[in-house]
Order: structure tokens, then sequence, then C-alpha cells
């Protein structure tokens, strides 16, 4: 069910140095997700969504964000997607993603766009006006095989269409990458996924794989992502329960030869491992503008 919800605030700052993302700011459109991964974090309790298959669309966002930008003094990085995908299929018909990018190309600030949708291509054009302050756009991929892809993210774009849209982006000269994240033990963890995954990165126009080998989990997320396992890799679930408990960060058993493939492919080709921080984008800001 599809709902539309007045929001009061809209761009949040972010506590602390974004260590992932580089971010000083964030927003979210929806709240919700269309997608349905089965590891979703945001299904957790402390996200409060009450049922995350409904979808809250935040229809005075762009009205938000043209309001918020107006009183900031501090320039930095504009972050979207870590809690509701921006390009969710919902956005088709609701355009709300490419109005807030109109906002902030005309108050000049730098974005990051995460999504897993090549419906970001629609708005390219607005991408690539933002890029003359910074753009980057990342994709998170977590199975080279469309098949899996389909089973971990059922409604989202399966892989193949993602690296295609990553390529069309790089080849119009705009910051693209891959988030290699989360990576599902006894899943999505074996070595041929990562180094397919890192030679889509080589061949298709990446700049950059932002990688983590492993998953968290908690409370409701946990529970559905049990459910899913139960139904789709019968099995898997005893075997996270035997080794995980409670835990709330599930490394990969094969973490250290999986970071050991990463860092090979990162060295070779020169793929850098994170975006630039945001006071980094703020300091390029003061001297070029």
């Amino acid at each position: 069910m599809i709902k539309h919800i007045t929001a009061k605030t809209f761009i949040s700052t972010v506590n602390g140095k974004d260590e992932w993302f580089g971010l000083r700011y964030n927003f979210n459109i929806y709240r919700g997700c269309i997608h349905q991964c089965i590891y979703c974090d945001s299904r957790s309790e402390c996200y409060q969504i009450e049922n995350f298959e409904d979808l809250l669309v935040k229809t005075n966002a762009p009205d938000l964000a043209r309001k918020e930008l107006s009183h900031k003094r501090v320039k930095g990085l504009i972050g979207t997607g870590s809690m509701s995908d921006p390009y969710n299929p919902a956005e088709k018909e609701f355009l709300i993603m490419r109005e807030v990018l109109k906002v902030i190309q005309a108050f000049r600030f730098p974005i990051h766009i995460l999504t897993k949708s090549d419906l970001v291509l629609r708005d390219q054009d607005i991408i690539k006006e933002i890029s003359r302050v910074k753009a980057y756009v990342s994709f998170t991929v977590t199975a080279y095989d469309d098949e899996l892809s389909k089973k971990i993210e059922p409604f989202a774009p399966v892989s193949s269409r993602r690296i295609a849209a990553m390529k069309q982006l790089a080849e119009n000269g705009i910051n693209t990458g891959i988030l290699l994240m989360p990576t599902l033990p006894y899943i999505t963890d074996s070595e041929d996924n990562i180094k397919n995954i890192m030679q889509l990165a080589v061949d298709n126009g990446a700049s950059y794989v932002i990688a983590s080998f492993g998953v968290t989990m908690r409370d409701r997320q946990r529970e559905y992502y049990y459910k899913k396992l139960e139904k789709t890799f019968p099995g898997l679930k005893e075997k996270y329960v035997n080794k995980y408990g409670n835990k709330y960060s599930c490394r990969s058993e094969n973490y250290t030869r999986l970071n050991q493939i990463y860092n090979e492919y990162s060295l070779r080709y020169n793929l850098k491992k994170r975006v630039e921080s945001y006071n980094e984008v703020v300091e390029n800001l003061r001297l070029f503008s």
C-alpha cells in the first residue's frame, strides 16, 4: 500500500564522520521499500516503520529541501538510499527524486546516490550538472548471477541491469561505482561471486568498490530474514543460528580470502575503496567555487 505523508523535516545532519559513504547530510524520500530485499536492515525496530510492506511517500520533500538547504551554511556531501531506495518503482510515477535533485543542483551541493535501480538513468541530465560540484552514483550489487539476485532482492532490477546503468553513467562522465554489500554468508560469499563482481566493476566503468564481507542482523530484520531463508534456502537458517546466534555483526567465514581478493583487484585496477569524505568535497568546493 502506498501512503502519502507530509514530513516536518527532510534533510538530516550525519553525526560524526561517515566512514562508509562520506556523508555530511542525508535524506529519504520514502519510508518502506518496494524492492523488499530479504536482508534489509531498515526492517529493524529502531527505524519505527510499522509495516515495511507499506510505502510512505514524503510528497512535500522538494519544498522542504529548498527551505532547508537555503539555511545551511556548511556545504557537504548529501546522501540518499541507505534506508529506502530513492529509485523504487513508485518513483516512476511520483518524480519526487528528480525534483529534489533540481533543488540540490540549484544550491550547488554535492550528492551521493545509493540505489539498486537503473531508473536513475532518467535523471542523469541533472546528476551530470550536479557533478560539476561533485556527484556519485553507487549501485548495490550483491550477486553476480541474476537468478540469485532475484531470490534475495525480489523486486529490484537484476544485477545485470544495474551494471548496464553504471556503465552508461560512467560513459556520460558521472563518477560511479559498486556497493558490494552486504555479503550474505553461505549465499553470496563465494570467491567466484566476489571475483565476478570485481571484474564487472573493472569492465563497466566503476571508479570505486565499497565492500563489506558480512551482514548485520537485529530483531525484526533477523526474524524476516530467517523466514525467507527457510523458504528459499532450506537448511541455512540452522547454520546461521549455530554460527551467529543473536550477534549483530555476522562476518563471512571466508572473510580473509574475500578481503584479499578485494584488495588485489583494487590495487591492480586502481579501484578506490571509498568516495571522498564530505570535508574533502567541501575543501574542493572552497578552492574551485
